[in-house]
């Protein structure tokens, strides 16, 4: 009973501590995980390392003070930097201030409308295809910073950059390599030393102290300003609107994604009630607004930062509060030491932080799934890849559209000839009538392939549509179904509708369709019913 009773009585002293404490605790702990990744992502980006910093600082605190999800980090993302850093090498520098300040509008607008719980609504294998195509980018993204070499430009494509860092081996510059591969190794075993302190914070200081130390020659992100910039406009013409909108779509549609995902895991990890996806994109939309007066670049929720927030204690809202004015002290206090941070040691971290986004678990069900699946997945993963991350958006949810409507037209009548013995129909008499089930809601791509169904395979005297799993239906599907009913009635097939919803029903009669006399409430009775008729015709 003795070793028991500490750890009881250790989490009991957990519980009653004030919920200041815990915020505390998870802010301070989720900047420390932040800082250098705030850093990492920025220089992903093709921006100013301080940019990431102003990000973390300014959307952490804005989203979180409005935001649905309280215990949310926002800030600098991987999947972010990928589109940034298309948009900053085809539009230039000053234009992802206003493409991020259009997708801040639109997140707004998005939440304000209410349609937070509509973009959570994405399929799974569109996800997974981008986020695991945003690994493979942001890791490529990097040899360049890891040979210690310029490299292309992020908007060139996938090959043309793997051929151009092959011919350029030679002019490696071998401390950059060994420095990238010391960060690797250090982040990769860190976990199995210390599990409190972040392995990118620890491998950052070992490589910037150990590179100046040495005096080694490597490129470094240079100095970031010992202070928080003023807010300014940044420059603007109404003629970016028409210019920026397909990026700006795309940062604010993948913004609300990976957020309203951040969120749900937050939800499930505090174990605390589900988050308010339109307040939550309203927060991220307000941030996102705010940044770029500010000299940062687009931000969401981030699934790391949020889960080491959580398990260090963060309780309320206070903590994001708390995460981004620590990260503010660092700026002020130690700024300018940043200058000699190795570009090679952010490689590092960012290889390995693409690593681990690569969604192996989601890969290896999706492989067991439906084709249909897998090529949403496969299709989205290679746009990402070789073309970008915009395209491969919108290829994906076209692609998942077109699937999606394709399997509501594929209309499942399953038959129950069985019922007509249960019911004792005579066998001669059984023959004559025909019963079927649909097994769910009827939509305008299920209109005509039902309508084919039936009128294709019945050859009776009697139908009897069990309607029971039909629990909704549009005007096509109504129509529909009212001219396959006249139609049958016109051949001199009787016809009963059976398990009809009261707003399926009330459809019908509002729309004047499917006027039948047959309407029952079970299958069972429909069948008796055309049975006794069909016999008392004979």
């Amino acid at each position: 009973m003795q070793p028991t009773s500490a750890p009881l009585t250790e989490t009991r002293r957990a519980e009653q501590r004030p919920p200041w404490v815990g915020d505390l605790m998870g802010g301070l702990t989720s900047a420390v995980v932040a800082l250098p990744l705030a850093l990492a992502f920025a220089v992903a980006s093709g921006v100013d390392p301080k940019a990431g910093l102003y990000t973390a600082i300014v959307a952490g605190i804005v989203a979180s003070l409005f935001g649905g999800s309280p215990l949310q980090i926002t800030g600098p993302t991987g999947a972010m930097a990928v589109i940034l850093a298309g948009i900053v090498a085809q539009y230039g520098l000053e234009r992802v201030w206003i493409a991020g300040l259009m997708a801040g509008v639109i997140q707004l607008g998005l939440g304000l409308g209410r349609l937070g719980r509509w973009a959570a609504l994405l399929p799974l294998p569109l996800i997974t295809g981008f986020t695991n195509g945003i690994a493979i980018l942001i890791f490529t993204g990097q040899i360049g910073n890891f040979l210690g070499v310029a490299h292309l430009t992020p908007k060139a494509p996938l090959l043309k950059q793997a051929w151009w860092q092959m011919t350029h081996l030679g002019q490696a510059n071998l401390a950059a390599v060994i420095i990238t591969v010391g960060v690797i190794g250090v982040m990769v075993l860190w976990g199995k030393v210390n599990q409190t302190v972040p392995g990118s914070l620890v491998a950052l200081l070992i490589a910037t102290v150990g590179s100046t130390l040495l005096g080694l020659d490597l490129p470094r992100i240079g100095a970031i300003p010992q202070g928080l910039p003023m807010p300014s406009m940044p420059p603007f013409s109404f003629g970016m609107l028409n210019e920026l909108i397909r990026p700006a779509l795309a940062l604010a549609a993948l913004g609300a994604i990976e957020s309203l995902l951040s969120a749900a895991v937050a939800d499930r990890l505090s174990g605390s009630k589900p988050h308010d996806p339109d307040k939550e994109l309203v927060g991220q939309g307000l941030a996102n607004i705010a940044v770029p007066f500010f000299g940062g670049i687009p931000a969401t929720g981030a699934i790391a930062r949020t889960a080491v927030n959580i398990r260090s204690g963060g309780k309320t809202r206070l903590s994001g509060v708390i995460h981004g004015l620590a990260i503010a002290l660092v700026v002020v206090a130690l700024g300018p030491l940043a200058a000699n941070i190795p570009l090679a040691a952010l490689a590092g971290i960012l290889m390995v932080t693409s690593w681990r986004m690569i969604e192996w678990d989601q890969v290896k069900l999706l492989l067991r799934s439906t084709k249909s699946d897998l090529t949403v997945m496969a299709t989205t993963w290679l746009v990402t890849v070789i073309f970008d991350l915009v395209l491969a958006v919108e290829a994906g949810l076209v692609i998942a559209v077109s699937l999606f409507l394709r399997r509501m037209a594929d209309v499942h009548l399953i038959s129950h000839q069985e019922v007509c013995r249960e019911c004792g129909v005579p066998e001669a008499l059984a023959d004559d009538i025909r019963v079927y089930e649909v097994d769910r809601p009827l939509f305008f791509g299920d209109a005509r392939r039902f309508a084919e169904t039936v009128l294709s395979d019945v050859h009776c005297r009697g139908l009897v549509l069990g309607m029971a799993a039909v629990t909704t239906m549009d005007v096509t599907a109504a129509i529909a179904l009212g001219n396959v009913v006249r139609e049958l009635q016109h051949r001199g097939v009787k016809v009963a509708l059976c398990g009809l919803s009261a707003e399926v029903s009330d459809l019908l009669e509002r729309l004047g369709v499917a006027g039948t006399p047959y309407r029952f409430e079970r299958v069972e009775t429909g069948v008796s019913t055309l049975a006794h008729e069909l016999s008392g015709e004979a």
